[in-house]
C-alpha cells in the first residue's frame, strides 16, 4: 500500500492517484475495522477497539506529517499508521491476535491489544536509528488522556533543538523543525492530564499539532455530560493567540470534508513547524460506526436519527460522493477499489492467522509426541494417551493449553525416573524459550544498561574540604551540565533561586533559562516533558519539588516510563532521570516516603535512594552514560550536613544494584537507606554501649536491590535481621524482606524470626513530636534490637519491660 503523499507542485492526473490512493488506504482501513470486530466476535482475538470512523481526517494528518516528527496518540490511529507507511494488513491483524514475534507484530509483540501504535526508534541491539530519517510514533497507552504529557515533552525537544547550542542533532533533529502530533477523542479532553499539557504547551511555546477526534460520544455518554458547552474548541478559546501574547491557533474542521481537511492541516503544520506555536484541531462531526469496542453496541445509546444522521455523514462515504461529484472517479472505478481492498484485507487476516497460529501447532505436534512416547511404558498409559489425544484434537491451540498439558501430565509420572526426566526437561526448555516472549525487556537488554556500570569512588586530596553537602550536588551538576551538553534539568523552583535546596544554586545564570529551567506547579506534565524529550535523544532531568508530589505523576511514570522497553520490545526508550527529595521532614506532606506504593508501581524504573549527597551525585554520573530511567530520591534533611568535596566531579559512580556495608558488626544486620541510616548508626552506637554488636548495611539501590546478595552473607556471620524502614507496614520494609528471605534465601541463617521496624500506618503528624511518633526513633530501634537478643540470649539480656 502506497503512502499519502502531497507534492508541492502536481499535474491533475497526478492529483487523481494520490486522492484515489488515499481512498484506498480508507476503505482499506474500514475494511480491517469490520472484519476484526468479527475476530473477536468469533473467538480468535481477546478484544477490539478500532479506527472506524477517523479515517479521512488521519489521512489528512499523515499528508503534513514529515520525516523526523513524532505522533502521541491514543487508540484510533489505524488509518493514519497506514497511511504513513508503518502498518500493514497483516500486521495490524497480528497485533490484534497478540502474535509474541517483533517482526510480525511490531507495534509490540502482542504485549498490547490492538489498537496501540508504535514505529522502532531503536535496533534489535537498543541503539538509536537516524529519527529524522523516518516517520515516529511513540508507543500508545490506553489510559485516556495518558498521552497528553509525553507529547509535551516530544514537542519541546524541537524547541531545544533550535535554541540551544552545542548539542549533536544526528539522529535525533533538523534544527528543530520536527512536529509533535497528538490525538484524543473528545471525551478524553475532560481528564486533567489533556487541560494540563494545553495549558503547558501554551506556556512553552512548542511545535504541537493537538487533534482532538469528535463524535459525540465518550463510550455511551454524549458530550453534554463531558464538555462545557459541547464543544472544547469553544471553551478554549482563551487560549487562543493573539498579537504580543501566548497560546495556541484554533481550528475546528467537518471530520468528513477531505478537501478542508487537507488544507486545514497544512495550514497547522506550516505554522507548528515555521513559528513553533501550538495547534488544536477540533475535527467535528465524525462517526463511530461500531461503537466504542467490541465490547458492546451502540445502537444501545443512539436513537434512530443519531444513527441515520452517522450512516450518511460517515466519513469514508462523503469522501466516495465528493470523489464522484467532482468526476475524480465513477462508482464503478470505487466499487472497483473497495473490492480490492477487501480482497486485500481478507487475504492479509489469512496471512496473519496462519503465522500466528503455526509455531504453536509445531509446538503442539512436539508435545503430542513426547506423550505418546512416554505413555508406552507408563502405569498411567490410559490417562496420558487420552490427554494426548485431546490436546492433538485442537485446531488451533494456544501456549497455555500446550504447557498446561504437559505439567498435568507430569504428576502422573513423578515416579517414573526416565519419563519424568524426558518430560521436565522439556517442559523447563518450553518454559525458558517462551517466558520471555511475555516478559523480557522490563529494563534495558542493550550495552548500556545501567548494570554494566561499575563503581568509581570519589577522589580526596589534602585540600578538600568539608562542605554543605548541596555544594557537592551543585558542583556535580555545573561538571554533568559541562560534560553533556545534551542534559537539562526543570521542575518548580528549578531556574532562578537554584531549587529549594540550593542543589542547582547559579546553573541558570551559567547555562541558559532552556537548560535549567522553571515550570509550573504540575507535576504530571514535567515528568511528561522529560519522557518526550528522552524519547528524542536528550537528557533530561525532571524534577519534582518533593517525593509526597509524585503521587500527581505515578501514573504517568507508571503507565508510560516505566512500561515502555516492555511494551516495545526494546524498540523505545526513554532514559529520564527523575530528582526528588525525601524523607524526615515534618508534616503529612513535604515528609513521607511512600517507597511500597512507588516499588509496585514503576516496574521499569529504578529507583535509587542515596543516604548522602556525594552518593545521590555517584547516581547522577551513572545514570548519564546510560539508558535506563530512575527516580533519584535525595535526603531532604540532609543538605546542610557536611561532607566533604571530590575531586573528580562529574566522574565518579555509584555503583546500582549494590548495598554497603557502612559498619560491620557480628549480633545482628540491620538493613536501611537514606536518612533512616542516620538514626541507626546512633543506634547501633547506643547498642555498644551494652554489648550488641551490629552490622550495618546500605540498601542504596531498592530496584534492583542487592544483586550481588551481600545481605545474605552478613546474615550468615550474624544470624539475625532487622529492617528499618519509614514506610508504612509492610511497604518497602516486606519488599526487602521478600527480597533477602526468599530471594537470597537467608532464612537458612537465621536464629531469630527475621523482623522489620516500619512508621505508623498513617502519614507522619506535623512536628517534632509528630515526626518521633509518626517514624521509627533511635529508641525503636535501639529497644527492637535489644528484644531480638533478649528472646536469643535472655540470661545476657534482660527484658526491658
Amino acid at each position: 500500500m502506497a503512502e499519502a503523499q502531497t507534492k508541492v507542485e502536481i499535474t491533475f492526473e497526478d492529483f487523481k492517484a494520490e486522492v484515489l490512493n488515499d481512498y484506498k488506504i480508507a476503505v482499506t482501513s474500514r475494511e480491517c475495522s469490520l472484519l476484526g470486530r468479527r475476530e473477536v466476535l468469533t473467538g480468535k482475538a481477546k478484544f477490539g477497539i478500532f479506527g472506524d470512523g477517523k479515517e479521512v481526517p488521519q489521512l489528512a494528518l499523515a499528508k503534513a506529517f514529515k520525516n523526523g516528527d513524532f505522533r502521541s496518540g491514543y487508540y484510533r490511529d489505524q488509518t493514519f499508521m497506514m497511511a504513513i507507511g508503518a502498518m500493514t494488513i497483516e500486521q495490524f491483524f497480528a497485533g490484534l491476535y497478540g502474535h509474541t514475534d517483533i517482526n510480525f507484530d511490531p507495534m509490540s509483540a502482542g504485549r498490547q491489544m490492538g489498537g496501540h501504535f508504535a514505529t522502532h526508534s531503536l535496533d534489535e541491539k537498543g541503539n538509536w536509528k537516524n529519527l529524522t530519517a523516518q516517520k515516529n510514533s511513540s508507543a500508545d497507552i490506553s489510559p485516556t488522556a495518558g498521552q497528553m504529557p509525553r507529547l509535551l515533552g516530544l514537542a519541546q525537544a524541537s524547541k531545544i533543538y533550535r535554541n540551544v547550542s552545542g548539542i549533536n542533532q544526528t539522529n535525533f533533529s533538523q534544527n528543530g523543525n520536527e512536529i509533535a502530533w497528538g490525538t484524543i477523542g473528545n471525551a478524553s479532553t475532560s481528564e486533567g492530564l489533556f487541560f494540563e499539557t494545553i495549558n503547558a504547551a501554551g506556556v512553552l511555546q512548542v511545535p504541537m499539532v493537538m487533534s482532538v477526534w469528535d463524535d459525540e460520544y465518550g463510550i455511551s455518554v454524549h458530550a453534554k455530560h463531558q464538555t462545557t458547552k459541547e464543544n472544547i474548541s469553544e471553551i478554549l478559546k482563551g487560549f487562543q493567540r493573539e498579537p504580543n501574547t501566548n497560546g495556541f491557533e484554533i481550528l475546528t474542521v467537518q471530520g468528513w470534508d477531505y478537501p478542508s481537511l487537507v488544507a486545514t492541516y497544512e495550514q497547522a503544520a506550516t505554522i507548528a513547524r515555521e513559528e513553533h506555536v501550538p495547534v488544536l484541531i477540533h475535527v467535528k462531526e465524525l462517526t463511530q460506526p461500531q461503537g466504542h469496542s467490541t465490547s458492546g453496541s451502540h445502537e444501545r445509546y443512539k436513537n434512530a436519527e443519531r444513527l441515520a444522521w452517522e450512516a450518511e455523514y460517515d466519513c469514508v462515504a462523503q469522501m466516495r460522493n465528493w470523489l464522484i461529484e467532482n468526476n475524480l472517479a465513477s462508482a464503478e472505478e470505487l466499487e472497483a477499489i473497495e473490492e480490492q481492498a477487501k480482497k486485500e484485507v481478507n487475504e492479509g487476516k489469512k496471512n496473519a492467522w496462519i503465522s500466528f497460529v503455526t509455531p504453536m501447532k509445531e509446538e503442539q505436534k512436539e508435545l503430542v509426541e513426547l506423550l505418546n512416547n512416554i505413555a508406552q511404558s507408563s502405569e498411567n498409559k490410559v490417562f496420558i494417551e487420552k490427554i494426548s489425544s485431546d490436546l492433538a484434537a485442537i485446531k488451533e491451540p494456544i501456549r497455555k493449553e500446550i504447557i498446561t498439558t504437559a505439567r498435568k501430565v507430569l504428576r502422573m509420572i513423578v515416579n517414573d525416573s526416565a519419563a519424568k526426566s524426558k518430560l521436565s526437561n522439556w517442559i523447563t526448555n518450553y518454559t525458558s524459550k517462551i517466558q520471555p516472549k511475555f516478559s523480557s525487556h522490563l529494563f534495558s537488554q542493550s550495552e548500556n544498561n545501567v548494570l554494566t556500570s561499575k563503581e568509581v569512588a570519589p577522589i580526596y586530596d589534602a585540600n578538600s574540604e568539608e562542605v554543605d553537602a548541596r555544594l557537592v550536588l551543585r558542583d556535580n551538576f555545573d561538571a554533568i551540565f559541562t560534560k553533556y551538553p545534551e542534559t537539562l534539568i526543570f521542575g518548580e523552583d528549578s531556574g532562578n533561586i537554584g531549587d529549594v535546596n540550593q542543589g542547582l544554586e547559579g546553573m541558570q545564570e551559567k547555562y541558559g533559562e532552556l537548560r535549567v529551567a522553571d515550570v509550573g506547579i504540575r507535576e504530571a506534565t514535567i515528568l511528561g516533558q522529560g519522557i518526550g524529550m528522552a524519547m528524542r535523544g536528550l537528557r533530561p532531568i525532571a524534577e519534582i519539588q518533593y517525593l509526597d508530589y509524585l503521587l500527581y505523576a505515578i501514573q504517568i511514570m507508571s503507565d508510560d516510563l516505566a512500561t515502555l522497553q516492555y511494551r516495545t520490545h526494546g524498540r523505545q526508550k526513554a532514559p529520564l532521570i527523575v530528582r526528588t527529595r525525601g524523607h524526615r521532614l515534618e508534616g503529612v506532606w513535604h515528609s513521607g516516603s511512600p517507597m511500597g506504593m512507588i516499588l509496585n508501581a514503576v516496574r521499569g524504573i529504578h529507583v535509587l535512594v542515596p543516604r548522602n549527597m556525594t552518593k545521590a551525585a555517584g547516581f547522577y554520573n551513572t545514570l548519564l552514560e546510560k539508558d535506563e530511567p530512575a527516580l533519584v530520591i535525595e535526603c531532604l534533611n540532609g543538605y546542610r550536613l557536611k561532607e566533604k568535596m571530590p575531586t573528580n566531579l562529574g566522574e565518579f559512580k555509584t555503583a546500582i544494584g549494590v548495598v554497603e556495608t557502612i559498619k560491620e558488626g557480628t549480633d545482628i544486620t540491620l538493613v536501611s537507606y537514606g536518612s533512616t541510616l542516620r538514626l541507626v548508626e546512633q543506634a547501633s552506637k547506643e547498642l555498644e554501649s551494652v554489648g550488641i554488636n551490629a552490622e550495618i548495611i546500605d540498601a542504596q539501590s531498592l530496584l534492583p536491590f542487592d544483586l550481588n546478595q551481600d545481605v545474605v552473607k552478613s546474615i550468615a556471620k550474624t544470624n539475625r535481621l532487622l529492617i528499618i524502614d519509614e514506610d508504612v507496614p509492610g511497604g518497602a520494609s516486606a519488599y526487602l524482606l521478600q527480597e533477602i528471605i526468599e530471594k537470597q534465601n537467608g532464612y537458612q541463617f537465621l536464629d531469630s524470626a527475621p523482623q522489620t521496624l516500619s512508621a505508623q500506618p498513617h502519614r507522619p503528624a506535623y512536628g517534632t513530636d509528630g515526626d518521633y511518633f509518626s517514624k521509627p526513633s533511635v529508641e525503636d530501634i535501639f529497644e527492637k534490637v535489644y528484644a531480638i537478643m533478649h528472646e536469643a540470649q535472655p540470661h545476657k539480656f534482660s527484658s526491658l519491660y
